[in-house]
């Protein structure tokens, strides 16, 4: 039996869930639609909601988004962010980084979302500088998040939020008997991201049965902190 969506959360309370999560954004609303038929994967309802009420909570200068897609969480971001926010967003598919880039055209707020066609897990390590991101947003390749770690923290500002999209993986990382053979290495790499994401000296991390399941973590502690400075 492969889980799916419902198995994290009870079908009757994710549906009550997304019954209350209505989208009164047409442009919003549009690029769900688009998703949907176009199997692209965006960010669930639940899990939008979440990003853009934590990001009108950090309200952020800076944020970083692995997974750009066609734009849509960029776009929830920068909008719950206000005026002021910059927003690198990566994406590794040349024509849907040039769909996100129509989209983010189409909401006005090309200035202040940049999309970069890029591998994540080898472009984070070229950004330099320490702490410059008051916010970072996972949604890329699930395999990828180990790898994007030690760069993510050593990226983010110390208070920085890091949101990580998809870690239950509808419901197969929290369960041995129920994930599909051919996710293995995917699951496997998620534990692993979850165990070091609780385990890391410098972040605060809370697991969510949110949407596909979230880890909200925050940076409790600055590399110079860390060795004693």
């Amino acid at each position: 039996m492969e889980y799916d969506l419902d198995a994290i959360v009870t079908p009757f309370v994710t549906e009550y869930i997304r019954e209350k999560t209505t989208q009164e954004d047409a442009l919003l609303e549009s690029l769900e639609q688009y998703a949907k038929e176009n199997d692209i994967p965006i960010a669930g309802p639940e899990t939008a909601r979440l990003v853009s009420v934590l990001t009108r909570i950090k309200q952020p200068s800076h944020i970083l988004e692995v997974g750009t897609a066609i734009g849509y969480s960029a776009i929830i971001m920068a909008r719950a962010a206000g005026s002021g926010c910059r927003i690198l967003t990566l994406e590794y598919d040349e024509e849907t980084a040039k769909t996100a880039r129509k989209n983010i055209s189409a909401a006005r707020l090309e200035d202040a979302i940049e999309v970069v066609c890029a591998d994540a897990k080898d472009y984070l390590s070229y950004i330099d500088g320490d702490e410059i991101f008051d916010m970072i947003f996972l949604d890329g390749p699930k395999a990828h998040y180990v790898y994007m770690l030690d760069d993510a923290v050593r990226l983010l500002k110390k208070g920085g939020i890091l949101v990580s999209d998809n870690v239950l993986f509808k419901g197969m990382t929290a369960d041995d008997g129920h994930f599909a053979r051919r996710k293995v290495t995917i699951i496997h790499r998620l534990r692993e991201y979850i165990d070091r994401l609780m385990a890391h000296p410098q972040l605060e991390t809370a697991l969510l049965s949110q949407g596909d399941g979230v880890a909200l973590s925050v940076k409790v502690q600055s590399d110079l902190e860390r060795f004693g400075y």
